[in-house]
């Protein structure tokens, strides 16, 4: 007695078809994922109110780029990760040195180059010496004395000695009337940013979600 066997459609042409199927799936899958964990993040990030400007530099790549491919991977990340990362864990901030952090009220303005001005860069914009004040209780301060308007400059054009090339100086009048001192910076010697953000928890929820994806796009791609 002779068997024979005929598989009719040819079973490597259907294994080929199922893996080529299997391969779009998974990238079609992972792209999505990929692409709807940058969206949360920026939606956490602007929902937190830490601005339009940080949720963009929130990115996303997937890998391959040209073909489909079984072992395909998506990457997420953020161009500031040092800021994102602050708002993400809530870290306990101590000045580099050692000593204090200088954390400028609203009389001190703003910085120039973008961010937090610097007691430094306060005193060569203003021409006015910074004075420290310790407290026992609550932060210490450095205060300037002067005539300040609401955004903590000099009233009067910054002026020159005639003899020789010291750094410019307020112009000061005789008398003292209008002088205040002010608080311009507030000194501590740490800090506890608040954590604003939960990244982990919106990876988590791209994670879980992925089978079902590779799934629905393996069943389309049939």
């Amino acid at each position: 007695m002779k068997l024979k066997l005929d598989i009719d459609p040819d079973i490597v042409a259907m294994m080929a078809a199922e893996v080529a199927a299997g391969e779009r799936a998974v990238s079609a899958a992972i792209r999505e994922a990929g692409t709807g964990l940058k969206a949360a993040w920026r939606l956490q990030i602007t929902g937190a109110g830490l601005g339009v400007r940080l949720a963009r530099t929130i990115r996303s790549e997937q890998f391959p780029k040209a073909t489909p491919s079984l072992n395909a991977a998506a990457v997420v990340w953020s161009n500031a990760p040092v800021i994102i990362g602050a708002h993400d864990t809530g870290p306990l901030i101590r000045s580099k040195s050692g000593f204090w952090l200088a954390i400028p009220t609203s009389a001190a303005g703003k910085s120039l180059r973008g961010g937090r001005i610097t007691p430094g860069e306060w005193e060569r914009r203003t021409g006015l010496r910074l004075r420290f004040i310790y407290r026992r209780r609550g932060p210490s301060l450095l205060v300037a004395e002067g005539r300040l308007n609401t955004k903590g400059r000099a009233f009067g054009r910054l002026t020159r000695p005639h003899r020789g090339r010291g750094p410019a100086s307020p112009s000061r009048s005789k008398t003292s009337r209008g002088l205040v001192t002010a608080p311009i910076f507030l000194l501590v010697q740490q800090v506890k940013l608040p954590k604003r953000l939960d990244l982990a928890r919106d990876a988590e929820q791209a994670h879980d979600a992925l089978p079902g994806l590779i799934v629905a796009n393996w069943v389309e791609a049939r």
